[in-house]
């Protein structure tokens, strides 16, 4: 396609960019739209891949019938079957009619599948003989029925070890990936960012009638370099927090600081220096991690202003035990002084001093503490850390719940399963 062109698909289709990746990725799909082939989209959640889905059908010539777009991962299980291949009257509670599905709708037309990676194994099977003989059956029904319908999927998943891990069949795979399409991440697309940035501006500029803000030099660069784990979706929803919440329309460094909330978080040294190989850990590791991060650095808080009271001498230790001061000598050996002496008034004496064993005993209690902080450590649930991670992430979010799983990196469809599980409705 020469340039001329490929500049018309972007302007008809709102796509600002000049990255070789998204160029690459716009060419396939007007390539691909004049054949039936199934095509399935990858990339990281918020780049855009619903565009591509748009150029394929408008291109085609299947452009004058539906195109249907469904989000897998936004249906309940129970009813995906239903919604995407009809159902009979009376086949399940509720059933009060007949009820025709998406394909059968978008007969003739296209069909988007967008996170087709959440589709249950079940559903994957339908799909299948839908892709490989153009036919399926409702719930509830015992008659075949045929359809004509262009599939494109999309999927934010890494495919392959989905299908290692038994979550995705591999014929269905193959049978989707006729024409794969990438799209890039935003932090990969250099200039681009600004480019966005800028239009994005001005639009909300026009939308709430305002001046559109501008960034200095420094706040460029730290929106050129920051990574944008949310994407395009992520930048165009702190474009508009500023263009909203700052009476200056020139932005700084420091103020942009204020919308990144994540970027001081990103550069943790224990998760910045995972190798690629590591970086398929769980979600629930990671989660665990963010929190022994969290609950380290308030304990060491909590050391340092019980240690600050201590030294100031503002402690009143009249009412305390002898029990009660020892517990205070090994949490605080250095701190700690002699109490006064009316607490002293029992046979037992306590040695603040550096006695003959002192230096045995001191060390003791370092270990005892290390032990304790380790037992905690090791006794913590997983299941009360992630609890307590997607409540942090829901308080962030609002209780928005979409925009909450964008925020722990998992699907909306396994946040309400998760959200329903711990009792967080």
């Amino acid at each position: 396609m020469v340039s001329k062109d490929l500049q018309s698909v972007k302007q008809r289709f709102g796509i600002i960019g000049s990255d070789t990746i998204l160029d690459h990725a716009i060419n396939v799909a007007v390539q691909v739209a004049s054949t039936d082939l199934s095509v399935l989209i990858t990339g990281e959640s918020g780049v855009g891949k619903e565009r591509f889905p748009q150029i394929i059908h408008e291109y085609s010539a299947r452009k004058h019938f539906p195109c249907i777009a469904v989000n897998c991962g936004a249906i309940p299980e129970g009813t995906i079957d239903s919604e995407l291949f009809g159902h009979e009257k009376g086949s399940f509670t509720g059933a009060i009619s007949d009820r025709k599905g998406y394909f059968e709708v978008a007969d003739k037309g296209t069909i988007f599948l967008d996170e087709v990676g959440e589709l249950p194994l079940t559903t994957q099977v339908r799909l299948l003989r839908v892709l490989e003989t153009g036919e399926f059956i409702k719930v509830g029904s015992s008659k075949v029925q045929k359809c004509d319908v262009r599939v494109v999927a999309a999927t934010n998943l890494d495919i392959p070890k989905a299908i290692a891990e038994g979550r995705f069949r591999e014929d269905l795979y193959y049978r989707l990936n006729s024409v794969p399409i990438s799209v890039p991440p935003l932090r990969n697309r250099g200039t681009d960012i600004y480019l966005l940035f800028r239009k994005f501006a001005v639009d909300f500029a026009e939308k709430y009638q305002m001046p559109p803000i501008s960034l200095t030099d420094e706040a460029r660069q730290l929106l050129l370099h920051y990574p944008w784990p949310g994407n395009v979706r992520q930048l165009k929803n702190i474009t508009e927090q500023i263009s909203v919440l700052e009476t200056k329309r020139e932005i700084t460094k420091d103020v942009l600081l204020n919308y990144l909330p994540n970027q001081r978080a990103n550069n943790l040294p224990a998760l910045s220096s995972l190798s690629s190989s590591d970086k398929s850990f769980s979600n629930e590791r990671e989660i665990l991690y963010q929190v022994l991060f969290d609950m380290k650095k308030d304990m060491n808080d909590l050391k340092k202003l019980v240690n600050d009271i201590i030294q100031s001498g503002n402690v009143d230790t009249s009412h305390l035990s002898v029990s009660d001061i020892q517990t205070m000598q090994t949490v605080f050996p250095e701190s700690y002084t002699q109490p006064s002496p009316s607490v002293v008034s029992s046979p037992t004496t306590i040695n603040t001093g550096v006695t003959s064993g002192g230096s045995s005993s001191k060390i003791k209690d370092q270990r005892d503490i290390q032990d304790m902080e380790e037992y905690v450590e090791e006794n913590l649930s997983l299941d009360e850390v992630e609890k307590e991670m997607i409540r942090k992430a829901l308080e962030r979010n609002n209780n928005k719940r979409k925009y909450a799983a964008q925020d722990l990196n998992i699907s909306e469809r396994t946040l309400y399963r998760k959200i329903k599980e711990y009792g967080l409705e």
